[in-house]
């Protein structure tokens, strides 16, 4: 049998199962890399995240990846999943994922493209609380993201804000309120680093302050239970 392989690197053209082409990469994880696909007959774009068979023993990985999609399928900031299947690929089984292709572009590469590589002050607070909001139907149901990080939350303006998405999800196990809260650390992290990082916060006003809180996560879990309550926060910072 071949060597088990580290990464796939799929080129353009290459067919993945019964009914997809590769369009080009998206991006690559811990668990596995992302394609950007095209459906056969209908050249309808899809998104196909392929797993590393050594980081998916028993294909465990890619069927909660997929049931955590599907469970969440009514929230508006989650990809919707549409449905699962094997592959081969060097002679290994490999698990794919396919999902609905969304617009927008990467946090990261957002900022790269802001002045100084970061947003003002009013800018930022407002995609944080678009951001709250979407993940807000998330908490409310129960559930958590798990991997909120600016490579994996996708942005695009829409009217006086932002439209957000969240490109990858991960399962650790049941949900939990100490899981949740650590959404809620992860977009605090999220808003220090749109600001420009610990470069810039000396210079924040104090009302920002007040919410990343140096960073803390007992105090950031003190005061934030969930999104619903990073968003009251962030609608009621006295300026």
């Amino acid at each position: 049998m071949s060597r088990e392989p580290g990464a796939f690197s799929l080129r353009r053209g290459r067919r993945i199962g019964n009914h997809y082409t590769v369009v080009n990469k998206l991006g690559a994880g811990w668990e596995g890399e992302v394609y950007r696909v095209v459906e056969d007959h209908t050249d309808v774009e899809r998104a196909a995240k392929l797993f590393y068979p050594k980081r998916n023993p028993r294909s465990k990985a890619a069927l909660h990846y997929a049931r955590k999609l599907d469970r969440l399928r009514h929230c508006a900031v989650m990809i919707q999943y549409h449905f699962w299947e094997q592959i081969t690929i060097r002679n290994w089984t490999v698990d794919a994922v396919i999902s609905e292709m969304v617009d927008g572009v990467r946090l990261s590469q957002f900022l790269k493209l802001q002045s100084g590589g970061r947003m003002r002050p009013f800018e930022a607070l407002h995609l944080m609380h678009s951001l709250a909001r979407a993940m807000e139907s998330v908490h409310a149901f129960g559930e958590y993201h798990g991997d909120l990080h600016s490579d994996n939350v996708l942005i695009s303006r829409e009217g006086l804000g932002f439209k957000i998405r969240t490109i990858d999800v991960l399962d650790l196990g049941r949900p939990s309120r100490k899981k949740i809260q650590q959404d809620v650390i992860d977009m605090v992290h999220l808003l220090h680093e749109v600001l420009g990082g610990q470069r810039f916060y000396s210079d924040h006003p104090p009302a920002i302050k007040k919410i990343i809180k140096g960073l803390k996560a007992t105090l950031i879990r003190q005061q934030f239970r969930t999104a619903g309550d990073f968003r009251i926060a962030l609608e009621h910072l006295s300026w």
